[in-house]
């Protein structure tokens, strides 16, 4: 296992940072994921002649001080060109908590899909089309999602002298500022659109042939710039024809593709009946709780919103999209398989929070939580190149390569070696990643 750990680390370049406490970190986590202290522990346990504790503690100084997070980056980078492109990439961002009872300049209390009141940061990362982590940064928990993936893109592209790049991210991160940041940077974007948008953006549709869809349709129209829903003409509701979105021609808004699934129409519809017969419940007094969805309050009494229950079950089954790219350069089609490709980055999120246990539990100061995130980002790359490899997850290559061992005892003067025989599951994983155990 240390074998096809190591030498993957200097596959990817990672040996060029040239700190053995480091990279001894770095694979210690992913083998088991622990503190920094008891990375000893599990070093020793596989044979690993480990540095010392003071010395594990100073490569998270080192670090810092000479930015390993750059190097590892580069390094990725270098690999991700090398095995595919990086014409796309995907961000999103996720949350990792604290059980602080204060606060501090980073880990700050703020919005938490988890619904803890804990301090916590956010962590932005971004991957190319296949999930591997090509850059990762970190920022106070009470920021807003939509300030993180500015930051994060620029950083990349200015790492690498990237001038032409496409990026795709979810809802989350949809602003008006994102976007024109984003256009004006020269770089191609294509997020998701929240279906609040589509009555306006397919409004010729609607007046033209009703809330009818066929499983698969696909509409290419456009949508406004401005998301703070100031009034923008887009198109002309009397023209049947969708209009073709030319930058030129349409510089107050961008290009908008909308698809309907049968599939999601059926969930959507559940969701909303579910809603509804809350909201009448509510309504009907035999359920206290906060307003939910489809009730309005009006002269002090609580009634069925009708009118924002019908316009929700016109829009069931689309999901929209939104990008600046032409449809000369990128059909619809490719637009939507490329926004959902974000499963992989969420992959890599879920990965790194189980079986890399990002959650920075033993550190306060931001030097040391940033140094903690440079090995998760150096131990995920590892993960999924492992991953790419062997078809398998990393938790089980360790399950399988951790158990064989090898150990030379030396008896009456010479020495000899006894080592675990190798298993079929364990011949196969070698032979994909092309090691010869020795």
């Amino acid at each position: 296992m240390w074998q096809a750990l190591s030498d993957a680390y200097a596959r990817l370049g990672f040996d060029a940072i040239g700190d053995e406490a480091f990279a001894q970190l770095v694979l210690a986590r992913i083998i088991e994921p622990t503190s920094k202290a008891d990375s000893v522990r599990v070093l020793n346990e596989i044979g690993v002649a480990s540095a010392s504790l003071r010395t594990m503690f100073r490569a998270l100084q080192r670090t810092q001080d000479h930015d390993y997070r750059g190097q590892i980056a580069t390094a990725c980078f270098s690999h991700a060109t090398t095995h595919g492109d990086v014409s796309l990439v995907l961000y999103d961002v996720t949350t990792l908590y604290f059980e602080a009872e204060k606060e501090d300049e980073l880990r700050k209390v703020g919005y938490s899909k988890e619904r803890r009141v804990d301090p916590q940061i956010f962590v932005g990362l971004l991957v190319d089309r296949h999930g591997f982590p090509l850059e990762i940064g970190c920022f106070e928990g009470n920021k807003a999602e939509t300030l993180t993936i500015i930051p994060i893109v620029k950083q990349f592209a200015e790492r690498h002298g990237i001038a032409d790049m496409v990026v795709v991210a979810d809802a989350g991160m949809l602003s008006s500022s994102n976007l024109n940041d984003l256009d004006e940077a020269g770089l191609r974007f294509i997020v998701g659109s929240r279906v609040t948008k589509a009555p306006k953006d397919l409004e010729s549709h609607f007046r033209w042939h009703g809330n009818a869809f066929t499983d698969g349709q696909i509409i290419d129209t456009i949508t406004p710039r401005d998301q703070r829903g100031t009034a923008v003409k887009v198109s002309d509701p009397k023209v049947k024809a969708e209009p073709v979105w030319d930058p030129a021609v349409h510089a107050k808004s961008w290009r908008a593709v909308w698809a309907y699934s049968r599939k999601r129409g059926v969930r959507d519809n559940a969701t909303l009946t579910l809603q509804e017969n809350k909201a009448r419940a509510v309504v009907a007094g035999e359920k206290a709780a906060r307003t939910p969805r489809f009730v309005k309050n009006r002269n002090g009494a609580t009634e069925l919103d009708e009118a924002s229950l019908a316009r929700a079950r016109d829009l069931v089954g689309l999901k929209g999209y939104v990008t600046n790219i032409e449809g000369e350069l990128m059909s619809a089609t490719e637009v939507i398989g490329s926004y959902h490709d974000l499963w992989h980055v969420e992959q890599s999120f879920r990965m790194s929070k189980t079986d890399l246990a990002a959650r920075p539990m033993f550190h306060h100061t931001r030097e040391a939580i940033e140094a903690h995130l440079t090995i998760v980002f150096a131990a995920l790359a590892i993960a999924r190149h492992l991953q790419n490899l062997t078809g398998l997850s990393i938790r089980k290559i360790v399950a399988t390569l951790r158990p064989i061992q090898q150990i030379t005892v030396r008896i009456a003067g010479h020495e000899h070696v006894a080592e675990d025989p190798i298993t079929p599951a364990a011949k196969a994983i070698l032979d994909a990643l092309n090691i010869n155990p020795q």
